[in-house]
């Protein structure tokens, strides 16, 4: 073991472990990662070790190596609720929600006064559709334990979600009155001002935020959003290495509950255009995220580059090894600096955080070979003036209308095809959108590609 520091001793095992725990609480990540090998090559069947290990995979993303060493901690120390619901948080991101279910319910059967645990199960219940039973989850919890901050801001999604808004805002401030730095119940509260028509109330909160941290850019982002001033033509990248690094670990988990269809929209779309999957082509998945639309376009390409801003996503997009490249960058300075390079650019939901259209409509067609496709979503809006182009909505997304992408694209040089399609849920209901070929003049590319 290493030498504790102001003495000539080595750590022994228990204080690795602990000082391990101590960086892993202050976000040293890499520090704790250290000892924990080092207690663990001196001690393999510490649970402590092990699951405190487990965990901070889980942390850096590395969700198999979470689930291997959690589980055996629990082969040797079986009767801890606490690790048990640990597992159920890891089982859950990775999409493997009977194994979630029961590691929450064996937690209970350990603790049935453990708090977080029906917090956890709650939030599983709600994303498999049954937010009766999720409720009570979330409000024995509370009963249990009326601090934990965390859980008013579950049980407020779920209320928004089954439009019971004015509940939801209640729970939201019981939330930040608990942690008033708690930058996602802020920006949900504002939200839920929003679609109560209390939009006054929306711009106060943000304003607050923003005081309180001014150079927050999902603070500003959001602030944009709720008020109309201010608008940027498009999310700043700030804001969006920041959201998207936030939820990168459980960002999957999040799309599935929403029946989250814009990749296999796209993918169609593909094999419309660029006839049978013969891996032929350059492609680029542009705002690849974790890499959804990858596996699902990989068919088609004898080289396939993703390009995001988030490291975050990008992690998870390498789990999928399905990319030749991934590269982290802003997409239209990506494009701009690639003329002719791709027979296909896909990008699923990416160009939602784009207003104007008009600099990455023109990159993308300098980037695309002749007879190149570009295929993406956008959110329809059909409110407002009839000559609008785009509207920024409260979430934070762009909707875009049907004529104005059209146009954009025709100005680029491209040939387009429109067609309406439903993106995925959102609070229960389907969010219009147009999935959209956008093709450069050229001999079309399932004929000229050998």
């Amino acid at each position: 073991m290493e030498k504790s520091r102001g003495s000539p001793r080595e750590m022994t095992v228990e204080e690795a472990i602990a000082t391990a725990i101590q960086h892993q609480k202050n976000g040293q990540l890499a520090e704790a990662e250290a000892l924990y090998q080092k207690a663990l090559a001196a001690a393999p069947d510490r649970p402590e070790a092990l699951h405190f290990a487990g965990v901070l995979a889980y942390q850096q993303g590395r969700g198999e190596d979470a689930i291997a060493l959690i589980g055996r901690s629990l082969e040797l120390a079986p009767d801890q609720p606490d690790w048990h619901s640990n597992l159920g948080i890891v089982f859950r991101d990775q999409g493997r929600v009977q194994e979630a279910a029961a590691a929450y319910r064996r937690a209970l059967a350990l603790q049935p006064s453990h708090a977080y645990a029906h917090n956890n199960l709650g939030v599983l219940l709600r994303a498999q559709g049954m937010n009766a039973e999720a409720e009570e989850e979330y409000r024995t919890a509370v009963r249990l334990n009326p601090d934990l901050p965390d859980v008013y801001h579950n049980l407020a999604i779920l209320l928004s979600a089954t439009h019971r808004t004015q509940e939801a805002v209640v729970c939201y401030c019981k939330a930040l009155t608990l942690k008033p730095q708690y930058p996602e119940a802020r920006r949900l509260l504002a939200l839920a001002y929003c679609m109560i028509g209390q939009r006054d109330k929306a711009v106060s909160v943000c304003e607050e935020w923003l005081k309180s941290d001014p150079d927050d850019p999902v603070a500003r982002h959001t602030l944009a959003a709720v008020s109309g001033r201010d608008v940027p033509p498009r999310a700043s990248d700030a804001y969006l290495q920041q959201t998207f690094d936030t939820f990168a670990a459980s960002f999957e988990a999040k799309l599935a509950d929403l029946h989250y269809q814009a990749p296999a929209l796209v993918a169609a779309a593909l094999a419309e255009a660029g006839g049978p999957a013969t891996r032929a082509f350059d492609v680029l998945d542009a705002g690849c995220g974790t890499g959804l639309c990858g596996p699902l376009v990989s068919p088609y390409a004898r080289r396939l580059v993703g390009v995001d801003l988030s490291e975050g996503m990008l992690d998870h997009a390498r789990e999928k090894k399905v990319y030749d490249e991934l590269v982290r960058g802003e997409l239209t300075a990506y494009l701009q600096d690639r003329h002719d390079a791709f027979d296909v650019i896909v990008t699923a939901d990416t160009l939602v955080y784009f207003g104007a259209l008009e600099d990455v409509a023109f990159a993308a067609a300098g980037a695309l070979r002749p007879g190149g496709v570009f295929i993406f979503t956008v959110e329809e809006t059909a409110e407002g003036d009839a000559s609008a182009t785009y509207c920024i909505q409260p979430h934070g997304r762009f909707n875009h209308r049907a004529r104005y992408v059209e146009r954009v694209l025709l100005d680029a040089g491209l040939t387009v095809a429109i067609a309406p399609a439903q993106l995925r849920l959102e609070s229960g209901l389907p969010v219009p959108g147009l999935v959209v070929t956008a093709t450069r003049p050229g001999p079309p590319i399932g004929a000229t590609s050998a």
